[in-house]
């Protein structure tokens, strides 16, 4: 009863509910990683069997919350609260150890520049752990506190400190030969620094329409990428759809930038929702 009654508190504050919003983002996440990530291994036809670990946790994972978000809400108590939190704590696990298998493949061996850009991407497994300390979030922090939209704008920062560093890693592997990309890496920089500031001081209004505007920045970058890592799908001179699809240009790599915005979306909305972005200090308030 005091779990139903709290929920209902909850439902009352928030018309949309954002911890609701949260964990369906998680959970269409790690589905869509599974997809992702069979598709990168299958570049090296799963050579060695630990690459099923990431996949295998990702499709039992977004069954099990699934299960939870349709028969145990709400899901910060009870079993729901359990089942994310085994979840998460798994997806930090597979994410921590994949960024250091993928290191070991080449960086450790060699620790040169070069061994960090041309082995396996080391940034891309700690997206499992992103969305385990999501699930984590969701449920150890109440929905209600302004400290839930700052962890979730601080793990917006975390994300976009990766993609700067895979759009960086990913296009210097081909010298930069296409100008255009270093577009993603300017912008995954800007998101960086406005995300920074954010985070170290409450933005006002001015501030927070810029922030705002950069995050459709990213979300456009990430669709018109995804639309230009298409192309290659379509190239004559490369023979063989599955050729194109294994070792091209990885097709989901710039959706990464849209799924941040909206990550980074739902935490500004949250926090400005709270009165903690975009009000006037007040100091205008009195010269009004």
């Amino acid at each position: 009863m005091k779990a139903r009654a709290q929920d209902r508190r909850l439902r009352a504050a928030y018309p949309l509910p954002r911890p609701l919003l949260l964990e369906l983002f998680a959970t269409a996440n790690l589905a869509f990683l599974a997809a992702d990530v069979a598709l990168a291994h299958t570049a090296n036809a799963f050579r060695d069997p630990t690459e099923w670990i990431p996949v295998a946790a990702s499709l039992l994972g977004t069954v099990a919350l699934a299960v939870g978000l349709l028969a145990f809400r709400p899901i910060h108590t009870g079993a729901g609260r359990w089942i994310g939190l085994a979840v998460g704590s798994s997806a930090v696990a597979v994410g921590v150890a994949g960024m250091l298998l993928h290191l070991q493949s080449a960086f450790f061996q060699e620790l040169t520049l070069r061994s960090l850009v041309y082995s396996a991407p080391f940034v891309a497994p700690l997206a499992y752990a992103a969305l385990g300390l999501i699930l984590i979030l969701n449920r150890m922090v109440p929905a209600e506190s302004a400290e839930w939209g700052l962890w979730l704008l601080f793990l917006t920062l975390g994300g976009l400190v990766g993609n700067f560093a895979l759009s960086l890693a990913d296009h210097a592997q081909n010298g930069f030969f296409n100008p255009l990309e270093w577009v993603p890496v300017v912008v995954a920089a800007i998101g960086v620094a406005f995300f920074t500031v954010a985070m170290a001081r409450p933005p006002g209004r001015p501030f927070l329409l810029a922030l705002i505007g950069v995050l459709l920045l990213q979300a456009t970058t990430g669709l018109v990428g995804f639309g230009l890592h298409l192309r290659h799908l379509f190239d004559p001179t490369v023979a063989g759809l599955g050729d194109r699809v294994l070792y091209g240009a990885p097709p989901f790599a710039p959706l990464l930038f849209a799924d941040l915005a909206l990550l980074g979306g739902l935490a500004v909305w949250d926090l400005h929702h709270k009165g903690s972005f975009g009000a006037e200090p007040a100091a205008e308030r009195a010269a009004d």
